[in-house]
């Protein structure tokens, strides 16, 4: 394959701002002061990600995406150049005409996804293509398998395989991860100004949730077809996102991600609103796979149709697609 020319060259980032700026985000830059040195970009660049120090001996120029959580980061960040092709599902529901103009220019290695929406893709196809970072981990290809090869990985935290972050996830890390791409690939300002235009619109949004608002909501994940229903607690971004709407996540005392849940406690919990996330194909099926559930007419959501159908990114993991996702509730419950 060949690899496009990235039109764009690593801006200098000052040291006591990249220090000060992303110390919190598990970010450490290792530097040697003396002149004329690569100190003066902020490489060798260690990062924190999923409990492994990754190291980046300069910005990358040569990345693959396993997964479509950071197109939105590096098309903020103006970086979507130095993708050199992708895999999985990429639906043009996530992004603006722009951004899929960005996209196309991309080559898909393959969308192919099992059941459970991981992707499939082997070892050979993803080293012949030569990449500096994958964005994304995926079973077969973990960061030991990858890191083996001299590829260097990273993961949204709240996906790490270990258990995520340390804390529930918040908005404010969608915040904190736009500076970490910034310093990563070295752009003008380290991100700073993208990341302050996303607190803006959450702030703006926010404003917009009437005052007094009582009513509870759940987030859900159902089996098209039959099968386990999977619910969203404190340890997933659809808790601050409800939160940020004016509803109270019904699951709020339970400290993991993602977990199955019964019918019976969709019933007992009974909650007012519910949102309901994918990851391909139609929402028509998704929204029938809840309301037929043997049941469900005893989930006051279900009675008064106050359902909302929204791809998976828009909630899960926290990323500026949450953002959207989070002025989707609102202008779908709050009209």
């Amino acid at each position: 394959m060949t690899h496009r020319p990235t039109a764009r060259r690593a801006a200098p980032v000052v040291l006591a701002t990249l220090v000060f700026g992303l110390a919190s985000c598990g970010v450490v830059s290792e530097v040697d002061d003396s002149e004329g040195q690569e100190a003066r970009t902020g490489f060798p660049l260690t990062l924190t990600n999923c409990g492994a120090e990754v190291t980046l001996e300069a910005p990358p120029e040569q990345v693959l995406l396993l997964k479509s959580w950071p197109v939105i980061y590096l098309h903020e960040l103006g970086v979507m150049d130095r993708v050199i092709s992708r895999a999985g599902a990429y639906p043009d529901e996530y992004y603006d005409e722009e951004t899929r103009s960005e996209l196309a220019d991309v080559p898909l290695l393959t969308d192919q996804l099992d059941p459970s929406g991981h992707l499939q893709i082997s070892r050979e196809v993803v080293l012949a293509q030569e990449p500096d970072l994958i964005f994304g981990e995926v079973e077969n290809l973990d960061r030991t398998t990858l890191g083996s090869a001299g590829i260097s990985v990273l993961e949204e935290p709240a996906l790490c395989p270990t258990g995520g972050a340390d804390a529930a996830p918040q908005f404010e890390d969608i915040y904190e991860q736009m500076e970490v791409y910034g310093a990563v690939f070295a752009v003008p300002g380290g991100g700073a100004d993208q990341a302050a235009a996303l607190r803006q619109r959450v702030e703006a949004i926010v404003e917009t949730v009437p005052a007094g608002e009582t009513r509870t909501a759940a987030v859900l994940y159902p089996t098209v077809g039959g099968g386990t229903t999977y619910a969203y607690g404190t340890r997933s971004m659809a808790h601050p996102q409800l939160t940020a709407a004016g509803f109270e996540n019904v699951f709020a005392d339970v400290d993991e991600r993602v977990f199955e849940v019964s019918v019976e406690e969709l019933v007992g919990r009974d909650p007012d609103v519910l949102v309901l996330l994918y990851s391909d194909g139609e929402p028509g099926p998704v929204k029938d796979a809840v309301t037929a559930l043997p049941g469900a007419d005893g989930i006051t959501a279900i009675v008064e149709d106050e359902v909302l159908v929204q791809l998976f990114n828009f909630t899960e993991p926290p990323s500026p697609l949450a953002v959207d996702g989070l002025e989707r509730i609102v202008d779908r419950f709050h009209p």
